[in-house]
């Protein structure tokens, strides 16, 4: 393996971690687990969110109770500002994760085609 290719990687692991997105976001992250109210609150949505996204991966059925659920929820955890804006940075960081991958995805896109023009 080349080497080189990890260090440049490490590289821009370090970068990511010193960005303004990065620290936000665990600014933001920690702000939320001091505050009782807001870490129950945000970790209810993660559980449940994760349960319907494992469910979707398993082909298993989401029955509408559990989509409801899941809007309430995600319109209750919106409401509270600390964890909106925790999720607007997630979003944030998130961009640039999917930016980053695309140029990094660029000689195989060269080689292959992007998806979308296949």
């Amino acid at each position: 393996m080349n080497s080189n290719l990890y260090n440049t990687a490490y590289d821009m692991e370090r970068a990511v971690r010193g960005s303004k997105e990065f620290t936000e976001l665990k600014s933001l992250y920690n702000q939320v687990n001091v505050d009782q109210s807001a870490s129950r609150m945000f970790e209810n949505f993660r559980q449940i969110q994760m349960t319907l996204q494992q469910k979707q991966m398993n082909g298993q059925e989401i029955r509408p109770e559990e989509v409801e659920q899941a809007q309430k929820t995600v319109a209750l955890v919106q409401q509270h500002p600390l964890i909106s804006r925790l999720m607007e940075a997630e979003q944030r960081m998130s961009m640039v994760i999917a930016e980053l991958n695309k140029i990094i995805m660029k000689p195989l896109e060269e080689i292959y085609g992007a998806p979308e023009q296949q």
